[in-house]
């Protein structure tokens, strides 16, 4: 049978790639768990197999997904996920291993000097680039290399990350392989006990590893295949042209508001997305930013614009999805770059985007202050640049670098060091 390895095999791949692709038939995948050995193990007890709860209009839909007929787990044998991906039997990569796993610098490039990559340079490659590059160098025949994630341009910037690590590294790749852009959205809530217990008792089953997700799902590919690939479309896939204008609306859309209502949100004493987006000032703050979005996007998706902000209001609003904001907060030195920069960049004046911005680096002062962990891959840098610049207005310039800000006036920088300074109140 045809088989896709999956590099990721975390909440979001189980609720959207994995289900579309069951969905379509005929295929099955490795499933490579990049660290989370109680995860593996988990899966491994059952087969691979698990149960999807999908929240809807109509209340809750209990699935049984059982496509992973083949599990690993990266920690402990990198040397088998390379040969994985070597295997001529495999003819998909799909990763699933969020913006952090890239390790990308702030010019999207490859950065060899984070550690993980620099330590692939030197030992057994155990980061995901790292991998995947030594497997494809293995290969004679076509490979498709699918990123699902919401890096902005993720297959062309995933090529260029692959080139990179072989140049450095002094690997070949002679093997045809090709790195289509998609775009992927599926709201996938962290696991909780709370809905561990309701996917069991809808099941009727005992559940180790259960996902649940919302309805909606959507899962845009470029068509730009090396080999064979699963019907994808026959399960609700668009095959496209490009995947810009619908990557774009996605992320100024659905994730710049998800990270600026997980900032202002935590900031304000609030939990929950429906939470957040049921804050009346929080709600005015997220249709201005949308509004700043909507003038950025291309022609192209101008016109289903105002049903898809219809469409966010509904999802955001669903009490029962219980999306922690926390989980949103994650990593934010590398999603303010992809979700909330565009519209800086595109607009004379973006007042909403700004006030983003603002709250992530008051929410930085927070953990500071409380001695929170702050969950970052840039973590010690933010602390590092918060101990050196005690001013306000000094931080806030020095985070803006960090995280990739377009050249701003001294005013612009003045109104972002009021705003943070308004938001820690």
């Amino acid at each position: 049978m045809p088989r896709i390895l999956h590099l990721g095999l975390g909440n979001f791949h189980r609720a959207h790639q994995a289900w579309h692709t069951t969905r379509a038939g005929g295929w099955q995948i490795t499933g490579v768990v990049m660290g989370n050995r109680a995860l593996f193990d988990s899966l491994r007890r059952q087969g691979g197999a698990y149960h999807l709860g999908i929240r809807g209009a109509q209340g809750l839909h209990v699935e049984r997904i059982a496509v992973h007929d083949r599990l690993l787990l990266a920690r402990d044998e990198p040397q088998a996920v390379i040969a994985a991906i070597a295997d001529p039997e495999v003819d998909i990569v799909t990763l699933t291993i969020t913006e952090k796993g890239y390790c990308l610098g702030p010019d999207g490039r490859l950065d060899l000097a984070n550690p993980s990559i620099a330590a692939d340079l030197n030992n057994t490659p155990r980061s995901a680039i790292g991998m995947l590059t030594h497997g494809l160098s293995r290969r004679n025949t076509p490979i498709t290399v699918v990123s699902c994630d919401n890096v902005s341009g993720n297959g062309h910037k995933l090529r260029a990350a692959v080139k990179e690590f072989s140049r450095a590294a002094g690997l070949s790749l002679t093997a045809d392989i090709h790195f289509p852009d998609t775009m992927v959205d599926r709201i996938t809530p962290a696991t909780t006990d709370a809905i561990r217990a309701e996917i069991e008792a809808a099941s009727g089953l005992t559940e180790r590893a259960p996902v649940m997700t919302e309805a909606f799902s959507e899962w845009i590919i470029e068509d730009d295949f090396a080999g064979p690939r699963p019907a994808w479309e026959t399960a609700g896939v668009e095959i496209v042209p490009d995947v810009a204008p619908y990557e774009m609306r996605k992320l100024r859309l659905l994730n710049a508001a998800h990270s600026f209502l997980a900032y202002a949100g935590l900031l304000a004493g609030h939990r929950y997305v429906h939470e957040a987006m049921a804050d009346p000032a929080l709600r005015a703050s997220v249709e201005r930013l949308w509004d700043e979005a909507q003038a950025t996007l291309p022609e192209a998706v101008l016109s289903t614009t105002p049903a898809y902000r219809a469409a966010l209001v509904e999802r955001f609003a669903v009490t029962e999805m219980r999306h922690e904001l926390a989980q949103i907060a994650c990593d934010g030195s590398l999603k303010l770059h992809e979700r909330v920069l565009p519209l800086i960049a595109g607009l004379d004046d973006a007042p909403q985007a700004r006030q983003a911005i603002a709250a992530w680096i008051a929410f930085v002062l927070r953990r500071r202050d409380t001695g929170e962990a702050l969950r970052d891959p840039n973590a010690d840098r933010i602390a590092n640049l918060v101990e050196d610049n005690p001013s306000t207005r000094a931080l806030c310039q020095a985070l803006s670098g960090l995280i990739g800000l377009p050249k701003a006036s001294s005013d612009w920088f003045d109104k972002l060091a009021s705003e943070v300074v308004r938001l820690r109140g």
